[in-house]
């Protein structure tokens, strides 16, 4: 069982140049020249604390080359600190009660959040796009249909992982609760640990927990993906795509600091970067904070799909899936689909 409280704590003191990368978004105006007087020059922007919340998976391990940055006294624009928690459950409340700035949370739970606090958070980037996948010790599941009867173990009621799943299952005449059936579990590690003990077991999980399992069963295999399945039922020009994860700041926040926004997506999008062109230093990361092994995330990290998607494209892709969801169940996106104001920098 993984621990409730992540055990990171890290904060910037050092020096950097800053360059916003692809996270930035569109970017604004080039800054004015400086007056050739020093005493009508503007004062550099004070460091702000930037504290940033993530889970323990894919989100985390996008963050790793940054938060190492951090932790080694290289970047000193802002004070960042990162906490790591096992599930989007311990994050909300503190974004409820502005105890953190920027979160990593489910898309859709993003949309959620937007409308329970009248449009108090803003969503800055896709993180993590499709990395569900169904697995089991057997091989009797080749196809959706073949989960017709089936018990699935799995973590994420309530957010992207179940209405991701009820979708895919509707699209081939199947429903939770009738045709399937779902064991929700606290977190992913209490699904898988479900798995392990279970034989003829099916689960849901994401990556890195697929590699986890996959490293101490080599009976366990990947059955099904479930964004391909998910891009398989798409028809006509509605398309979308899965996204599992997104980065929102609270409004307020982002009011009062838009610079140190940017400045976190930049770092945020040269993390990213590292991650997926350096797997396996950026695995020795991973591993060095505690998210999954360095041998566990060198084999999941090419899966894993972690993204910096900001600005249009992010709206485009983001509004899309949100809106698949609604016309499923309006209450996984809070009711109502968020307005434009929801989308920073688009």
């Amino acid at each position: 069982m993984l621990s409730r409280r992540g055990f990171l704590k890290v904060a910037g003191a050092g020096t950097a140049s800053l360059a916003l990368a692809a996270c930035a978004g569109e970017g604004g105006e080039q800054p004015a020249e400086p007056a050739a007087d020093a005493a009508d020059e503007e004062p550099s922007a004070e460091p702000v604390a930037v504290r940033t919340a993530a889970l323990k998976g894919p989100t985390a391990m996008g963050l790793v080359r940054f938060m190492s940055e951090v932790d080694a006294g290289n970047l000193a624009d802002n004070d960042y600190s990162f906490d790591i928690y096992a599930s989007a459950d311990e994050v909300t409340p503190l974004i409820a009660k502005s105890e953190v700035d920027v979160a990593a949370v489910p898309a859709n739970l993003a949309s959620v959040l937007y409308n329970k606090t009248e449009g108090g958070v803003r969503v800055i980037a896709i993180n993590t796009l499709g990395v569900l996948y169904i697995v089991e010790q057997g091989d009797s599941v080749q196809s959706v249909a073949d989960l017709a009867g089936k018990t699935i173990y799995a973590s994420g009621k309530g957010s992207t992982p179940e209405y991701g799943l009820a979708y895919v299952l509707e699209k081939n005449g199947l429903a939770i609760g009738e045709d399937v059936q779902v064991e929700w579990a606290s977190e992913h590690s209490e699904a898988l640990a479900q798995l392990m003990a279970d034989p003829d077991g099916v689960a849901m999980l994401p990556q890195p927990f697929v590699t986890t399992a996959q490293a101490k069963n080599d009976q366990i295999r990947v059955a099904l993906d479930l964004t391909e399945e998910w891009d398989a039922v798409q028809t006509g020009d509605e398309r979308s795509s899965m996204i599992t994860g997104v980065a929102v700041v609270r409004s307020e926040f982002a009011d009062e600091n838009p610079g140190a926004v940017e400045a976190f997506l930049a770092h945020y999008a040269e993390s990213v970067d590292f991650v997926n062109d350096n797997v396996a230093e950026a695995a020795q990361l991973v591993g060095s904070y505690d998210i999954v092994s360095a041998e566990v995330a060198e084999k999941a990290l090419p899966e894993c799909n972690i993204v910096c998607v900001t600005g249009a494209d992010m709206k485009e892709r983001l509004s899309g899936y949100l809106a698949v969801l609604a016309d499923q169940n309006a209450e996984a996106v809070g009711g109502s689909l968020p307005g434009d104001d929801f989308y920073f920098g688009a």
